[in-house]
């Protein structure tokens, strides 16, 4: 006996969060671009034309590109149809390559962007889905054997802390060069 499978039945569809784990990261995505006041985006407003993609939307789908590695807009819209995770993110909706292309090299777009990359990663650690220290942007090497000179004073850690905010904002610009804009 078999499970039943009828493609010619209708179905009502679901909602696509029931699929995802409950510490998926669309969910820390979301959070992240939900938590950017609106008047952030109300640049994007207008009157004329034909209705636009949500940029909140759009910006999830981008965030959730860059954390899977594809930054190739074709990629992306492909991960559009193939990944539950961002059909619910953009809730079926499917831009085109384009359309992706478009929006994230709209210059209004590249500020937020950097910000999102600082503040993601901030949000991954407080949230303990990420480990503070395994995060090492700058190539840092760790020694193996503890010695007696492993402790290490808190000044020293909350300067640590901000030379990787501006280590991450220099990452982002050296990814944006070498990966984002080749592949547009």
């Amino acid at each position: 006996m078999y499970k039943n499978y009828n493609m010619k039945q209708v179905t009502l569809s679901l909602d696509l969060e029931i699929y995802l784990e409950k510490n998926d990261i669309a969910f820390a995505i979301n959070e992240l671009v939900e938590s950017i006041p609106s008047h952030v985006f109300s640049v994007f407003d207008h009157q004329m034309g034909t209705s636009s993609y949500d940029p909140r939307m759009m910006l999830k789908l981008i965030l959730c590109g860059y954390t899977q590695s594809n930054f190739s807009g074709r990629k992306i819209e492909a991960m559009t149809k193939d990944s539950i995770r961002t059909r619910w993110l953009t809730q079926s909706q499917f831009p085109n390559f384009r359309t992706i292309n478009r929006f994230r090299v709209n210059p209004l777009v590249q500020p937020i962007l950097q910000e999102c990359f600082i503040q993601f990663r901030n949000q991954l650690v407080s949230q303990k889905l990420i480990e503070e220290d395994a995060i090492f942007i700058d190539g840092t090497k760790l020694e193996a054997n503890a010695n007696k000179y492993s402790f290490v004073w808190r000044k020293s850690t909350t300067r640590f802390d901000d030379s990787l905010t501006e280590k991450s904002k220099i990452y982002y610009k050296q990814l944006v060069k070498e990966k984002i804009i080749p592949s547009i």
